[in-house]
């Protein structure tokens, strides 16, 4: 159901399946693309343990968390997106 009642048209559904798409694949992107470079120098180079120990784990914490912070951002602002900024107004130099 929307919000003024009615049933979702095909296109609406369609959009959601989309967007909600396009935050995952978005988020899993950013989310490699952090892992790699938070962690890689670890993996390629010979660093000292404790060093390499750190890198590892910083970007496993920060990995899963750019990847939620991702998925939430843009499904926000797809849901903000099709509300108007003032509804039932017209502009003012109308």
């Amino acid at each position: 159901m929307t919000r003024h009642g009615g049933r979702r048209t095909q296109a609406e559904r369609d959009a959601i399946t989309v967007e909600t798409g396009y935050a995952l694949c978005s988020a899993a992107f950013a989310a490699a693309v952090v892992l790699g470079a938070v962690a890689g120098p670890a993996l390629l180079f010979e660093l000292p343990d404790v060093v390499e120990t750190l890198l590892v784990r910083t970007g496993l914490v920060l990995a899963p968390v750019l990847f939620i912070a991702r998925v939430v951002a843009v499904l926000v602002r797809f849901r903000h997106a099709d509300q108007p900024s003032q509804p039932g107004r017209t502009s003012p130099d109308s």
